[in-house]
């Protein structure tokens, strides 16, 4: 490998800031930017129960506050990409700003269930705009290695505790404001990203547009709604219905049709070899399975919090934040330090290995534990684990891309996370609900037997998480490839235009 190979030259849009100073107030507007998509998947959640009583839903209809956003998010994502490739990432990036922060708004001054809905819908679609723009515009801005290792150490930071912010932000609005103001606090971030991003990021268009691919964004837009859809129902109706079962089946047909006309289409909106590379791979795994395992601590730990240990919604966000600040530091520390000596392949592994060790700590929780001696040491267990996992694996994934495709790699970054999540939630939900059914069955249910009933269900769900990290440890000690990542050996590369 030659330490002082160059990148090629691209002509396209310029992506970068306006000149060397400036780079990292950009990494500052697109790390705000996806904030604001990441923490609205879980800022809602807490909101839930207020907002339910405002507007009168029932409980079989609450899940749609979340699965709405979900659906639009996850299965617009590839397209909300290539978009970006195809009409410049500046536009697209202001563009699903200005979207989510009108949805945002139609979201807070929802009169009813149906126009709350439309608003998370629209929420999603604007976010799938948005998440793989703001990407592809760090990968196309940070091209010297140093730089880069620590803009996506901050990164994947953001990315993987945004979830963690979500729960606290929104804790505290519903707690001393209205539950409305957790979509309402968007207009402010979208308001100092979109200034941000029109003075700092230049503008332009790419000089080679391939068309668009229809067939294939069809084909992977209703696939991957089907799988989302499908897992969603699972959480209210039994896997054996056809309207879980059948959902899943469709995505899984309709994925592996998109995936067989991308082999033969003249412009693939997912070109083959964005995601053969084996690097890339192993990081979209890890993207994905540590997405699903994460919601077994940020949705099962704030239940315990909440009502096994009495919490209020305000002090179970700040039970995360010793998790965040090790994620932080953690992930900084991997990519400056770590992967540019010694490469993915032993970080993610045994970054995968920490969580899962982590999840399995979070088992020996009871109702007689407290946060100093039995709740925060396995969260910063899992710190450290995601820190490792998120920050490398969001590196890898589009380093060594060409200009032209950054943004359909960055958004298969964001649609590995966002399907794993939904995937892991609606799986891990069924597996908790069903766990605390059988131990209840043939018992009185008293308040004892009630609240013993949830560990119950949630040591089930620690554990199954617990399993996905052992399996992407698997997986990634297998694909990634041993040493130094090639875009980690460059010194000085031409300058990446985006």
């Amino acid at each position: 490998m030659a330490r002082h190979a160059r990148q090629p030259r691209e002509s396209a849009e310029s992506g970068e800031g306006r000149g060397p100073s400036h780079r990292w107030w950009v990494l500052a507007v697109i790390g705000l930017a996806q904030l604001m998509v990441v923490l609205d998947a879980t800022i809602v959640n807490i909101a839930l129960p207020s907002a339910q009583q405002d507007l009168g839903f029932s409980d079989g209809n609450r899940q749609w506050i979340v699965t709405a956003y979900a659906l639009a998010f996850g299965s617009l994502l590839l397209l909300g990409g290539r978009i970006a490739d195809l009409v410049g990432r500046r536009v697209v990036f202001l563009t699903g700003l200005v979207g989510f922060a009108v949805a945002s708004a139609i979201g807070g001054a929802a009169p009813s269930f149906e126009v709350l809905v439309l608003a998370r819908t629209l929420q999603g679609m604007f976010g799938a705009l948005l998440a793989p723009a703001a990407l592809s515009l760090l990968t196309t801005t940070f091209t010297v290695p140093k730089e880069r290792a620590k803009a996506f150490g901050i990164y994947g930071a953001i990315a993987g505790t945004g979830g963690a912010v979500g729960l606290l932000l929104g804790g505290v609005l519903t707690e001393y404001l209205d539950w409305r103001w957790c979509l309402y606090v968007n207009l402010l971030f979208a308001l100092v990203a979109f200034v941000g991003g029109w003075r700092l990021l230049t503008a332009g268009a790419p000089t080679d547009r391939p068309k668009l691919d229809i067939p294939g964004t069809v084909l992977v837009s209703a696939g991957l709604f089907c799988i989302v859809f499908g897992f969603s129902r699972a959480e209210t109706h039994p896997w054996s219905s056809p309207d879980t079962w059948g959902f899943l089946l469709a995505g899984v047909v309709l994925v592996a049709a998109f995936a067989w006309w991308q082999t033969r289409a003249a412009h693939p909106l997912l070109p083959m070899r964005v995601v053969l590379d084996r690097d890339r791979a192993a990081s979209y795994l890890a993207m994905f399975i540590s997405g699903g395992g994460l919601f077994g601590v940020f949705l099962f730990l704030t239940y315990f919090l909440q009502k096994s240990l009495f919490y209020s919604p305000v002090s179970t966000g700040l039970a995360f934040l010793p998790m965040i600040a090790v994620m932080i530091v953690t992930s900084v520390t991997t990519t400056n330090v770590l992967v540019p000596r010694v490469g993915a392949k032993p970080i993610v592994p045994l970054g995968m290995g920490i969580a899962a060790g982590g999840m399995v700590w979070l088992t020996t929780l009871d109702l007689n534990s407290t946060y100093f001696a039995h709740v925060l040491p396995p969260l910063i267990c899992l710190g450290l684990g995601l820190g490792m996992i998120f920050a490398t694996a969001m590196n890898l994934a589009t380093a060594g891309v060409s200009a032209r495709d950054a943004g359909v790699a960055s958004a298969m970054v964001n649609t590995s996370q966002q399907v794993g999540g939904s995937i892991g939630t609606a799986l891990l939900n069924t597996l908790a609900t069903s766990a605390a059914a059988d131990y209840l069955a043939g018992r009185r249910p008293t308040p004892a037997a009630v609240a013993q009933a949830q560990l119950e269900s949630y040591s089930t769900a620690y554990w199954w998480s617990a399993g996905f990290f052992a399996v992407g440890l698997l997986l990634t000690v297998t694909l990634y490839r041993r040493g130094v990542p090639q875009s980690h050996l460059v010194d000085e590369p031409a300058p990446v235009r985006a």
